[in-house]
């Protein structure tokens, strides 16, 4: 049990006060009210198993955030981390900042953040592994750091940039509301060492002495009713109109005169596209292609091949259900299983890449653990069953000796029902692989484009693919393959098609988005503008080229392989844009610490060596 210190002052100690039966958002406060039997369970503290005295040990708890008193002397956060010996890198509670008005007269709203301990912990819903529990003892959100495989997708569905995501370690870890001080009666670290007043700590929906508001949002917050967090905000001092962030985020918060709430805008407004190539800060358009590259390119790799393999089996097994025989298995007792144990390979490759993405590969079992709630525990569940219905129907087919016990209607039952079994698995796997991208806390991807994009590579680069194996073997052959040309042509002109019609849809959502998502559109028409205009003329270009040769009847291995080759490097960048461009709600960091343009630039200059200057050498 921890050792409360010798003349600890009276405001570190939690107040015990009246609370309402409910919060704001209809949740009870009292977390075990009528299940007293579930009442006096040890939280198993650094292995003590003692049950602390506070009287207030069921109830929701959460901070209190007085934003006039901050004085961003960085108090709460030094305290927070030699409590819980972070490393420099790492921050469960981080001082940010915006900025307003015009000098002389500029205005300063600093905000202290860390992990809100909401109603509805997105984090908890979205990890695979489980790490996350919210237990009735103070409402408190905590994470296993040994439990957790690094996947860091808590860290994407967090508005809050709350679990932190250790590159060195290959886990995550965050804010555990210093429960070992509540067990005792005590506030958390943090809001003990607050200098100004700012940061307080007790019984949710209480308002502290000295103190009039109970507010859930000020300028800089993400919107509340994402997670339902436990944190209340104070902010009566009268701030400019327009408060802007000091990060690299390209976003201000503009006050509603009519009703006083903050709404994020992006920085120059709407002129930012349709300026281009100029914004309105007189920034060119660019390739981009240096910023590229980021922690996520496995699955950059992972989903393309997936796509592709999905979508090759779709053509292989579905085009002679369409008159197409020159797909027909029974021509190539050879070839045919030769391509289908070939697709195995290419997604076996794909499978052991994308556990790189995770900072513990080693434990990539663990994804299973939370089917119930996590999207990705049900994507990599989905995969799973379509790859082994996959392995299932090549074996039955390709090595039908191994069968030759069973009766021949039988084995034909069953090869053809393992064949549509994983005609239907693989585009419901990429529909579960769509639903993690569809996240709140990140605007950019919650959008149904995603799922266009998704089905349009399936269609596109599973038709690409089964032509690499198709076409070099009817090549070899007598058999006429120009019915062949033209099936795939189409198939990959629907997958242009909807990937484009996609496409033309999210912008238009984008452009007319405020905050995050529209910034992130800014991003790709300016810093990544070249390479996304590039992206889509290639899309364009391809699908006006295979209608016309579609036409025309002119088709041309030569034309085709051209078609394809353009089509492949524009969905590889096309890809990668996608996980490098989306800007999360995150909250405001400073002009140095949590930018991450200043991070970039102390990497390349050799400052993140020093580890005083908090940023994180390597990034995955």
């Amino acid at each position: 049990m921890y050792k409360v210190p010798e003349h600890e002052p009276d405001y570190a100690f939690i107040p015990d006060v009246e609370t309402p039966e409910k919060n704001r958002y209809g949740k009870a406060i009292d977390l075990l009210a009528g299940n007293d039997e579930l009442k006096g369970k040890s939280l198993n503290i650094n292995g003590d198993n003692s049950i602390g005295d506070n009287p207030n040990r069921y109830k929701q708890h959460g901070f209190y955030f007085n934003a006039d008193n901050c004085i961003a002397c960085h108090a709460c956060e030094a305290a927070c981390a030699e409590k819980n010996d972070t490393p420099p890198h790492l921050a469960f509670r981080s001082v940010g900042y915006l900025e307003g008005g015009s000098y002389p007269a500029t205005q300063r709203l600093n905000i202290s953040m860390a992990c809100n301990h909401c109603d509805n912990p997105v984090c908890l819903k979205g990890c695979p592994t489980r790490a996350y529990t919210k237990f009735a003892e103070y409402g408190a959100v905590l994470q296993d750091p040994d439990i957790c495989f690094g996947c860091g997708y808590c860290t994407w569905v967090c508005p809050y940039n709350a679990p932190q995501l250790d590159p060195v370690a290959g886990h995550v870890s965050k804010c555990n509301m210093c429960v070992d001080r509540l067990e005792v009666g005590l506030k958390p670290a943090c809001a003990s060492a607050c200098l100004g007043g700012a940061l307080d700590f007790g019984l949710v929906e209480t308002t502290p002495e000295n103190c009039e508001q109970l507010e859930t949002q000020i300028p800089g917050f993400p919107d509340p009713s994402i997670t339902q967090p436990n944190i209340r905000f104070q902010q009566q001092r009268s701030l400019p109109r327009e408060m802007t962030r000091t990060d690299s985020t390209p976003i201000k918060y503009v006050r509603d005169d009519q009703n006083a709430k903050p709404d994020p805008e992006v920085k120059g407004g709407q002129s930012a596209y349709h300026s281009a190539p100029l914004s309105s800060e007189g920034k060119k358009m660019q390739w981009g292609l240096g910023k590229l590259s980021s922690r996520e390119n496995p699955l950059v790799i992972f989903t393309l091949i997936t796509q592709a393999v999905i979508g090759a089996f779709l053509v292989f097994f579905l085009a002679p259900v369409f008159g197409f025989d020159a797909f027909n298995a029974t021509n190539y007792p050879l070839a045919f299983p030769v391509s289908l144990f070939v697709l195995i390979g290419l997604e076996t490759f794909a499978l052991v890449i994308s556990t790189l993405h995770l900072g513990r590969p080693h434990r990539f079992y663990r994804a299973f653990n939370n089917l119930k709630y996590s999207p990705v525990s049900r994507e990599v569940a989905a995969v799973a069953v379509f790859y082994n219905l996959l392995g299932a129907y090549a074996v039955l087919n390709g090595l039908p000796q191994l069968f030759a016990w069973l009766p021949g209607n039988v084995l034909g039952f069953l090869q053809q029902a393992a064949g549509w079994l994983t005609v239907m698995a693989g585009p419901v796997s990429l529909y579960f692989m769509h639903a993690i991208y569809r996240i709140e806390a990140r605007p950019y991807w919650n959008h149904w484009q995603v799922l266009t994009s998704f089905y349009g590579s399936m269609l596109t680069l599973g038709a690409i693919l089964a032509g690499v194996f198709m076409i070099p073997l009817l090549g070899s052959t007598n058999i006429d393959y120009s019915g062949l040309f033209d099936g795939l042509m189409w198939v990959m002109l629907a997958g242009l098609v909807i990937e484009g019609f996609g496409l033309y849809r999210h912008a238009h959502y984008l452009r007319h988005a405020t905050g995050e998502g529209q910034a992130a559109h800014v991003e790709q028409t300016i810093t990544f503008g070249k390479s996304y205009w590039s992206r889509n003329i290639v899309f364009a270009a391809s699908a006006m080229m295979l209608l016309w040769m579609l036409l025309m009847s002119d088709s041309s291995v030569i034309g085709w392989s051209a078609v394809s080759v353009f089509v492949v490097v524009a969905a590889i960048i096309g890809r990668a844009m996608f996980y490098v461009m989306v800007i999360p709600t995150t909250m405001p960091g400073a002009f140095f610490w949590k930018n991450p343009l200043f991070q970039d630039h102390a990497r390349e200059a050799g400052l993140a060596e020093m580890q005083q200057v908090g940023v994180q050498v390597e990034t995955h």
